[in-house]
């Protein structure tokens, strides 16, 4: 529904899809799909870290018999970032940063950089995770994320056995209404990791700080892509209510 929503919103003309932190490009496909049917004439373009992931949404795209050439890059490196620059001769184009994508950055700093990547006739596709208090926490801290949030300290010598998980919430004093759910592991005795062949020694006690995600008020999402001169032209809800995703263009 919301990808005929989206496609209405362009003209019919040429239009370059930048995905920015792709992965495989599977949400990616239905909006280029809706654009498609729209009679927009979309080239893909997914940006990922994984040459793997890349390739994915290239064979996906193309198989569809989209137009796709992958970027291998990591947009949050300001000098990749700047290497993403369109063309003069390039189309206009429809940058997408979606998936919460934006939260597990600082994501005022971001939606700065990201304006800076916008020509004017240029958009904007974003979306954010709205905070709902311990319901937003509880569906983070529960078994699978547990799972996957174990992996990259078992795969540097740290066991379960070896201290706890910590999921929180805190309030970023910044802005109201900008949240952020950081994690940690609490060690539960003296431990001893291998990180990139040196060993991290950490005393029953001690914190080791893991990733973050940056959660929102509906008003504070808007205000920080306000803020970092972006107009709204579009806004959804997800069906759960859960997810702000908005279309912005340059102010």
């Amino acid at each position: 529904r919301s990808g005929a929503e989206l496609a209405r919103l362009f003209p019919v003309a040429p239009l370059e899809v930048v995905s920015l932190g792709a992965g495989q490009g599977d949400k990616d496909l239905l909006l280029l799909e809706a654009l498609r049917e729209r009679g927009v004439r979309v080239s893909y373009v997914p940006v990922d870290t994984s040459q793997a992931l890349l390739e994915m949404a290239c064979a996906g795209a193309l198989s569809a018999g989209l137009p796709a050439q992958g970027i291998k890059a990591d947009f949050t490196n300001p000098t990749h970032l700047q290497a993403l620059a369109a063309e003069p001769e390039t189309p206009p184009r429809l940058v997408m940063l979606i998936g919460n994508t934006l939260g597990a950055f600082d994501p005022i700093v971001e939606a700065r950089d990201l304006a800076r990547l916008l020509r004017p006739g240029d958009t904007l596709l974003v979306d954010g995770e709205i905070y709902a208090g311990d319901a937003t926490v509880a569906g983070y801290d529960n078994p699978l994320n547990r799972r996957f949030a174990w992996a990259p300290l078992n795969a540097v010598g740290i066991r379960d056995t070896d201290g706890e998980l910590v999921f929180e919430a805190a309030d970023d004093p910044r802005l109201p209404g900008l949240h952020l759910i950081p994690k940690h592991f609490l060690a539960g005795r003296d431990v001893e990791a291998l990180l990139g062949g040196e060993a991290l020694r950490l005393a029953r006690g001690e914190r080791l700080a893991m990733n973050h995600s940056y959660k929102y008020a509906a008003d504070t999402f808007l205000r920080i892509l306000s803020d970092a001169g972006l107009a709204a032209r579009w806004q959804g809800r997800s069906d759960d209510q859960r997810f702000l995703m908005v279309l912005v263009s340059p102010a």
